[in-house]
């Protein structure tokens, strides 16, 4: 698994870490908000106490903030994606192979694949990049 950080995303982590103390080489964009992810154990430290290191980085950075756990395998896959596509819900994930399938309704599919399918592709590099996943259908 090879993962590309431009010098914008070095940027954000470096100030990641210099808010939160901890370190991490997960960061990517998903619909216009920065995500970073961190061991499970340190998920709450990286948040702060109530939120103080999420809008902390949200004021310098002047876009949405996630923090999720780091997947441990296929088994979080629909944990993670649920967490980076919030407020947005989905039935289920099923995966097969290096190709997933993510079940929702209507309005979650518009939401899921986004104007001229920016998110279904942000997504496909998501998944690509944690899981080896290559093709992401939304059903």
């Amino acid at each position: 698994m090879v993962k590309v950080l431009d010098m914008q995303f070095i940027r954000y982590v470096n100030l990641f870490t210099r808010v939160t103390r901890i370190k991490t080489n997960h960061c990517f964009e998903y619909n216009n908000a920065i995500v970073f992810a961190v061991p499970r154990n340190l998920v709450a430290q990286a948040i702060g106490l109530n939120n103080r290191n999420l809008r902390t980085l949200s004021e310098i950075i002047r876009k949405k903030i996630k923090i999720v756990a780091i997947p441990k395998g296929i088994e979080d896959i629909e944990n993670f994606v649920s967490v980076i596509t919030y407020p947005v819900r989905f039935k289920a994930i099923e995966v097969n192979g290096d190709s997933a399938i993510i079940n929702a309704s209507n309005q979650s599919k518009a939401s899921l694949i986004g104007r001229d399918k920016r998110r279904l592709e942000e997504m496909k590099n998501v998944l690509d990049q944690y899981f080896g996943i290559k093709r992401v259908m939304i059903r």
